[in-house]
Order: structure tokens, then C-alpha cells, then sequence
């Protein structure tokens, strides 16, 4: 998987400015059930931010490139607990009907 460009880098971190942490690693660490939130997290918004603890910044490292390898998504950036993670989503939205074939919600 390639890098970022710097300047998507920058868009990212830009987008992600305004976004709160849809993940929270707690006590646990890393379980299979955190990893299958981040990865429906990235399936569903592409760039998402996670809160991790600890005190230790090269622990955090270690979760950031450990979640970057098994979710198979981009480090955009790491400040203090939060991590913002990046996967390009290929596949087209799953609801197939154009505007025009939606029935109006009342």
C-alpha cells in the first residue's frame, strides 16, 4: 500500500480536525472486537480518529503501527491519546437507487 502525499496528508488532518474519537481502546488493549470496530469504522467513514491510553508514547506507537498492519489503513497522524487512521474505501456506497427512486420520508 503506498504513503500518503504530503499534501493528502494535510486534507486528511484538515477533515479530521473536526472529528470526534469513534473508537476507544480501554484497559483491554487491543482485542479482536477493537480491531473489528476500526475496521467497520474505516469500512463505513474512511478517516476516523481513535482514542488509545496510556502514558507511554512508544506504547501508542506500537498500537498505531500494529492497528496500521492488521486493518491495512494509513497512520495520518499521532497527537498525544488520539491517532487518526485513514483506508480508502473502493467499493461505491451500497445503496444502489439514485435520489430520483427514493420515496420521501414523512
Amino acid at each position: 500500500m503506498p504513503g500518503l502525499s504530503p499534501s493528502r496528508r494535510r486534507e486528511l488532518k484538515a477533515r479530521a480536525h473536526a472529528l470526534d474519537p469513534v473508537v476507544l481502546i480501554g484497559g483491554a488493549g487491543l482485542s479482536s472486537a477493537v480491531l473489528a470496530e476500526i475496521d467497520r469504522g474505516l469500512k463505513s467513514h474512511e478517516l476516523i480518529k481513535v482514542r488509545v491510553p496510556g502514558a507511554d508514547r512508544s506504547e501508542r506507537e506500537a498500537i498505531l503501527e500494529e492497528i496500521c498492519r492488521r486493518t491495512e489503513a494509513q497512520a495520518v497522524q499521532h497527537i498525544g491519546k488520539i491517532l487518526v487512521l485513514f483506508r480508502e474505501n473502493p467499493e461505491p456506497s451500497t445503496d444502489s437507487r439514485k435520489d430520483s427512486d427514493r420515496r420521501p420520508r414523512f
